[in-house]
């Protein structure tokens, strides 16, 4: 079934009898060709897998439902303002993406390009973000250095006069802004399972069988499952899954706490950064704003937050704009992030014939799904990386060759 305007229309004619399930949730099959465990990066690997390049026998392995996992835990962020070589072009491929996801999927994922705002308090800081934006600039993304006086007519209820973090200026990629999470899960699955994709909630992985270094298959709580080829894409979960197949893993799991407050009148015009401390802020369609910071200062697999990471995005929050402190918090969430030791991404095939891994997303990964999922399905299709993601080696942390992203790795001292 299509969707399109004519078809609701139609729906709303005759009692809305015609809808089908989105997807099927079928019994899982004795064997695969192909095994994706994880149902966010994952799901969008199968969609381009299975439609791009022509693969049959998918499955994804989802532990819960569709949605319950980091897919549906993140700020919905959208961008590619990157400096260095090794993400600028991927994190640009993944915007591109984003520009045709809704026609690719004929899904409505509520892509808003509203523009996404870096501010800068300092002379020096106004100078990396030049740089910054010239490194865009050559990589095919936008990119513009604002002054003081575009930044105000942009945002005036900034607190421009702060005496301790002055708003210089900023650096805006008018191309960024933000997605609908749930939309986006929702989307690739339908997408996935419409091209004979099995997606199989509540299976969860419990070991996998690997004879002479080669993986066969996977261990679930819903039976043992045969595979040719398996990739891994579970975030923070990423260093429990892949132990099951005796690898250690250069990542860390912490939990990034996220925000949103009451529903109020639009005031805020895109995504804001706050140059002088880690604070990141919109308003989504209802009117709340959402917002957040830094992640938890220690390892952990909880899926929740803790008081002293929510004063210090408050305070973050009030620094930038004072008139935060009249809204009312609504809720709060955890999302478990899976951080690297550089602040880059990890998609690869690994030492055991077969298993390959995408992982390590730390800050960037609702924000990489189109071209995360692309690339996985390109070096599970083919064996060889995509153009964008030669990078994103396993062993680069052994050669020395590491994408060092400031302020994005699994340090928050780092920020």
């Amino acid at each position: 079934m299509r969707y399109s305007a004519m078809r609701v229309f139609w729906e709303g004619l005759t009692g809305h009898a015609g809808w089908k399930p989105a997807w099927r949730n079928p019994e899982p099959k004795a064997e695969y060709d192909y095994i994706i465990i994880g149902g966010g990066h994952g799901l969008a690997a199968a969609h381009y897998l299975a439609k791009t390049f022509r693969k049959s026998r998918i499955a994804v392995l989802e532990k819960g439902w569709i949605g319950s996992g980091n897919i549906g835990r993140n700020t919905t962020i959208i961008r590619s303002n990157y400096l260095l070589d090794g993400n600028e072009p991927f994190y640009e491929f993944a915007l591109k993406l984003w520009e045709g996801l809704e026609q690719d999927l004929n899904y409505n994922a509520m892509v808003s390009q509203r523009g996404v705002l870096n501010l800068c308090h300092s002379d020096a800081q106004r100078d990396a973000f030049r740089r910054r934006g010239n490194a865009m600039i050559l990589n095919g993304a936008d990119a513009e250095l604002l002054d003081q006086r575009k930044v105000r007519e942009m945002a005036p209820f900034l607190d421009f006069d702060n005496a301790r973090f002055p708003i210089q200026g900023g650096l805006l990629q008018r191309r960024g802004g933000t997605v609908r999470h749930d939309a986006v899960a929702w989307g690739y699955a339908r997408s996935a399972d419409s091209h004979g994709v099995d997606i199989l909630q509540n299976c969860e992985v419990t070991g996998m069988k690997i004879v002479n270094g080669e993986i066969r298959g996977v261990e679930t709580n819903r039976g043992y499952i045969g595979a040719k080829k398996v990739a891994v894409a579970v975030a923070g979960n990423s260093s429990r899954v892949m132990a099951m197949a005796g690898l250690r893993l250069p990542i860390e799991s912490h939990v990034l706490q996220a925000f949103v407050s009451e529903g109020l009148k639009p005031v805020i015009p895109g995504v804001i950064t706050f140059g002088a401390g880690h604070f990141y802020i919109s308003q989504s369609d209802k009117g709340g704003l959402v917002f957040g910071g830094d992640i938890d200062g220690y390892n952990s697999y909880a899926q929740r937050g803790n008081l002293p990471v929510v004063e210090d995005v408050l305070e973050g929050g009030m620094a930038l704009m004072p008139m935060i402190g009249r809204a009312r918090l609504l809720r709060m969430w955890g999302g478990l992030m899976d951080m690297s030791m550089d602040g880059s991404p990890v998609i690869d095939r690994t030492p055991i014939k077969g298993l390959y891994f995408n992982g390590g997303w730390c800050y960037g990964g609702f924000k990489a799904t189109p071209a995360s999922g692309y690339a996985l399905a390109h070096l599970l299709a083919t064996d060889t990386p995509h153009e964008t993601a030669t990078a994103f080696r396993l062993d680069r942390f052994q050669s020395g060759a590491m994408i060092d992203e400031k302020g994005a790795g699994a340090q928050p001292n780092l920020h």
